[in-house]
């Protein structure tokens, strides 16, 4: 038994126990058979016992050579042929791995058992348990403060404003703000937005008359009476008020013409290659600003400050959220078929373009750590695999060896003369 294969291991167990059984069996031949040397000869059935149990001393003995051949020399005799898996490890490590490789990693085995697993159902179920969802959480809340606490955050500021402009110049500017666009111009927050300016504007009007008036008297010819320049100014005042009031009403024409105008744009930006380009240029121009990465750095320098010195503290509240979170996501997943059945597809297409263009490296990775076991390790995790089941082999060798001696002697006694 190796360091490795602890005395308590049911598998050790069940070997010895199969083993001192199958070596009592033949030592209750042996002894039977010895018996029957000392008793009358004349008893009637003694050659049947007789012959029993010296036909299963031999079976058993053979079986016992047989077995114990397969890994190591039988009395430590060198005898040829004997010792098999020790002195064929390179073979057998080989076979392994050509074994898994050809039976158990081809595309149709794969495909076939990958479509028998329902492992979103699996995920959801587990999520959806509160225990396993308190474990888990508990596991990522203590994570969490050696994380922050080995964070490099003299490096972090730099490493963020590099992601975040080679994120940006990954992105293509023009559909990428032609649909920011689309999604804020649908949200009406725009129309808020116009809205807003609007009664701004309405309100700036109100509260500067008196100087609209001293502009448009300071402006007007001398020759004009002043009256006649508050009229004029009274009248674009008001003519302006009511035009306001109007564009309160999103059936405005100029707003309907707005409206039309932004439509354009976001149409534009997604398809017109000269639009398309102009927003690059923008972008690049963008990110080439020093104020860029000075605003980058400033905004992580914000966030930084606010990251706790000893986020142990927050253990219990992050362990609260992740749970409700776990939880929260594995019952939704348990509602969604369909969701389920798009994870599932997924996750079949990953383990197949994972494994399957693999499976030859996957063979050799097997085939190099049975070479790198020592013979005595090999012999040791081979034997406590199937030891057990051999030693049935000794124990049937002894019966069936002995009821075949049984059947020779009855044969030779009964039908053959003499």
């Amino acid at each position: 038994m190796s360091p490795d294969q602890p005395a308590g291991d049911p598998r050790v167990v069940g070997l010895r126990r199969m083993r001192i059984l199958a070596t009592l069996l033949l030592v209750a031949m042996t002894a039977v058979f010895v018996a029957t040397f000392f008793v009358d000869p004349g008893l009637p059935g003694l050659g049947y016992v007789r012959a029993f149990t010296e036909a299963g001393m031999v079976g058993a003995c053979a079986d016992w050579f047989a077995v114990v051949a397969l890994f190591r020399h039988p009395l430590g005799i060198p005898i040829p042929h004997t010792a098999i898996v020790p002195q064929n490890k390179a073979r057998i490590a080989g076979a392994m791995g050509r074994f898994i490789t050809n039976n158990f990693l081809t595309p149709k085995v794969v495909s076939e058992r990958l479509d028998r697993i329902d492992a979103a159902r699996w995920i959801g179920d587990w999520l959806a348990d509160a225990d396993n969802a308190r474990r888990a959480a508990h596991s990522v809340a203590l994570s969490v403060p050696e994380i922050v606490r080995e964070l490099p955050r003299g490096r972090l500021a730099e490493v963020v404003e590099t992601s975040v402009r080679r994120g940006l110049e990954a992105m293509p500017a023009g559909p990428v703000a032609g649909s920011l666009l689309a999604i804020v111009w649908a949200q009406g927050q725009t129309q808020k937005l116009i809205e807003s300016g609007i009664e701004l504007l309405a309100t700036s009007l109100e509260q500067n008359k008196a100087m609209i008036r001293g502009k448009v008297e300071t402006g007007s010819s001398r020759w004009i009476p002043r009256w006649v320049d508050g009229i004029v100014a009274d009248k674009v005042i008001a003519t302006a008020a009511a035009t306001l009031a109007e564009m309160r009403n999103p059936a405005h024409p100029w707003r309907l013409e707005l409206k039309a105008a932004i439509e354009r744009l976001i149409e534009r930006l997604a398809s017109e290659p000269e639009m398309q380009a102009r927003a690059e240029t923008v972008k690049a121009q963008l990110l080439a600003n020093p104020l860029f990465g000075e605003q980058l750095r400033a905004l992580w320098a914000e966030i930084e400050g606010r990251l706790p010195s000893d986020a142990s503290v927050y253990v219990p509240q992050i362990e609260t959220a992740v749970s409700a979170a776990l939880g929260g996501s594995g019952r939704w997943l348990q509602e969604n078929p369909a969701v389920k059945t798009r994870l599932n597809r997924w996750m079949r297409i990953l383990i197949r373009r994972a494994i399957v263009p693999r499976r030859a490296e996957i063979g050799a990775f097997v085939t190099d750590v049975v070479n790198r076991w020592d013979a005595t390790t090999l012999v040791d995790r081979m034997e406590l695999q199937v030891g057990r089941d051999l030693q049935y082999i000794r124990i049937n060798g002894t019966l069936v060896g002995g009821l075949i001696g049984l059947l020779i002697y009855c044969t030779t006694r009964w039908l053959l003369p003499g």
